[in-house]
């Protein structure tokens, strides 16, 4: 039970930082594009508001409903990784 556990984690965590990636950029908004002063010593491509909490909520309500369907495939479907026609067979031991 503990490796199912530990497994389906390390799944959702894989998912949740391949989301964060594509979640980054969204609603990015540099000094120079906002039109407000770059002070000395900062780049003017630097972002004005990050927005982090945000960023990290819509991260993990999309992970979630993506690692729910990883879930549902692997447990409910009947598919697995042998259904994969380009992957070579996985044999039991």
């Amino acid at each position: 039970m503990l490796v199912n556990f530990l497994t389906g984690f390390a799944v959702f965590f894989i998912i949740w930082w391949l989301v964060l990636f594509t979640v980054l950029p969204w609603g990015m908004r540099s000094a120079h594009e906002e039109g407000a002063e770059v002070e000395k010593g900062h780049d003017r491509a630097a972002p004005v508001r990050v927005n982090m909490k945000q960023k990290f909520l819509i991260t993990t309500l999309v992970a979630l409903a993506v690692y729910g369907f990883y879930y549902w495939l692997a447990n409910y479907s009947g598919f697995s990784i042998d259904d994969i026609p380009f992957l070579p067979r996985i044999d039991s031991l």
